[in-house]
């Protein structure tokens, strides 16, 4: 019995130091680069509170990710290894997610990326003990006129502020890391855009945000809850200056980052990633691009072949995406946007 009981125990300290390295390469981001992803076994909250996680939504019912989404999460995940990239869909649902895996190409794609986690969005529970629960118990969303683009702007506030890390736009393809922890992006001088930013969690910036969408909401004008909300909540805080160069500008340990860094082509000038150039931009200065999918409304797309820069960027940061999704397209009567 004694020596039984030697063993039960040598084998209960063995599963807790187990347990204990689990852990640890979890918080180390270790887990990621040396071991498998047990994804269906981990919940939202077990993810998202690891830390520093890259945060996507879809707040549409489509549950099929378009090419554009699969690339700007893909590049997402190469780009940060060592961290959870997050895609949460409105449309998906928890009894779903494993029948998902065989009938969708691109939810398929980017599950099997071992730092890829896709998740239902829930925005009751994302709003519990933020300033957004009331306003989401109030609103209609059948007669709100812009409801995907407002709630996907009060998602991503309610996200950071509860777990922090980097929330991007689905048509944001990541080229490399950025290094700040506290940014916003500015689209243009003294006006932020509200696609990308990173915060750790409980930032005051991202609580005062919260609070002016609801104060100031008013659903029926675009961007009001978006990048003008962000913008007007910036400057209670700080002076805004011009951009003179590529440099950064910083305010109470807010970095304001160079329009260089994110939008290199402006929103007046998004056709040009679907255009040929004589030279293609190295984009040396810039951490990601946003391509503006709202403004194509052409459905431009990306055709293997074309040669143009959006193609380039695609099989330079997304080569999965381009090669399942893309040159597979090719075969197909089907077309993707």
């Amino acid at each position: 019995k004694a020596r039984m009981l030697k063993k039960i125990q040598i084998c209960l300290c063995f599963f807790f130091v187990l347990g204990i390295l689990y852990e640890i390469s979890l918080l180390s981001g270790c887990f990621f680069s040396y071991m498998p992803m047990p994804k269906h076994f981990l919940t939202p909250e077990q993810v998202l509170n690891l830390g520093r996680s890259i945060i996507f939504l879809e707040t549409t019912e489509r549950l099929e990710p378009p090419p554009l989404v699969s690339c700007s999460v893909e590049s997402a995940a190469r780009t940060y290894q060592d961290r959870p990239v997050i895609l949460f869909m409105k449309g998906l649902q928890n009894d779903t997610a494993l029948d998902l895996n065989s009938s969708y190409t691109a939810f398929s794609l980017l599950s099997s990326m071992k730092n890829v986690f896709i998740f239902p969005l829930q925005m009751e529970t994302v709003f519990q003990e933020t300033p957004l629960l009331q306003w989401y118990n109030q609103v209609v969303p059948e007669l709100e006129k812009n409801w995907v683009h407002v709630s996907s702007d009060a998602s991503r506030l309610a996200l950071i502020w509860k777990y922090g890390g980097i929330y991007m736009d689905t048509d944001v393809i990541s080229i490399r890391p950025i290094p700040e922890e506290s940014f916003l992006a500015a689209q243009k001088s003294q006006f932020s855009s509200n696609g990308i930013f990173g915060f750790p969690a409980h930032h005051k910036f991202v609580w005062d945000c919260m609070e002016n969408f609801v104060l100031k909401y008013n659903g029926n004008i675009w961007g009001n809850q978006g990048p003008f909300l962000m913008t007007r909540v910036l400057k209670t805080i700080c002076n805004l200056t011009d951009f003179k160069d590529t440099e950064d500008h910083s305010c109470q340990n807010i970095s304001f980052l160079n329009p260089q860094r994110f939008y290199p082509i402006p929103y007046p000038a998004w056709g040009r990633y679907y255009e040929v150039w004589d030279k293609s931009p190295n984009f040396s200065h810039s951490y990601a691009l946003h391509l503006w999918n709202f403004m194509n409304h052409n459905r431009k797309a990306v055709v293997a072949g074309s040669n143009t820069l959006a193609e380039k960027l695609y099989k330079a940061y997304c080569p999965t995406t381009y090669k399942d999704l893309i040159q597979n397209a090719e075969l197909g009567d089907f077309t993707f946007y």
